[in-house]
């Protein structure tokens, strides 16, 4: 799509480090979990980085945006899992308000990124 790669944005790189948060978090959920709540919160938190490189791999401007939609979806899925995992006492209060508020970043950043590249798709036609 363009000469940088995905892997120098800064959302991209976030991301990635709010993974590994989440893989942290998750390891210490009960055992009882380990195919439950704790693989839905990494696969939700693998998809936000994935998604962003995938969309800034393909062709069209209009995919890319489309991918960034699907970044945010799994960045909301995983704030309602940390939620969810605070409820049930598995994360404390401080850790789950550290995650929320590197999610909230993150969206920031994917809302921005994605309303940059509208404006731009804009301007071309």
């Amino acid at each position: 799509m363009s000469s940088f790669n995905y892997r120098d944005l800064q959302v991209w790189q976030k991301a990635m480090d709010f993974v590994l948060a989440c893989y942290e978090a998750a390891a210490a959920f009960p055992k009882m979990e380990q195919y439950g709540l704790s693989s839905q919160l990494q696969r939700a938190a693998v998809s936000i980085p994935a998604n962003i490189a995938e969309g800034h791999g393909r062709r069209h401007t209009r995919e890319f945006i489309h991918h960034l939609s699907i970044a945010y979806g799994s960045l909301m899925e995983v704030e309602t899992h940390v939620q969810i995992a605070q409820r049930l006492n598995y994360l404390k209060s401080d850790r789950a308000a550290h995650m929320l508020e590197s999610s909230a970043e993150i969206g920031r950043m994917l809302n921005g990124l994605t309303q940059s590249l509208e404006q731009r798709l804009n301007a071309s036609s």
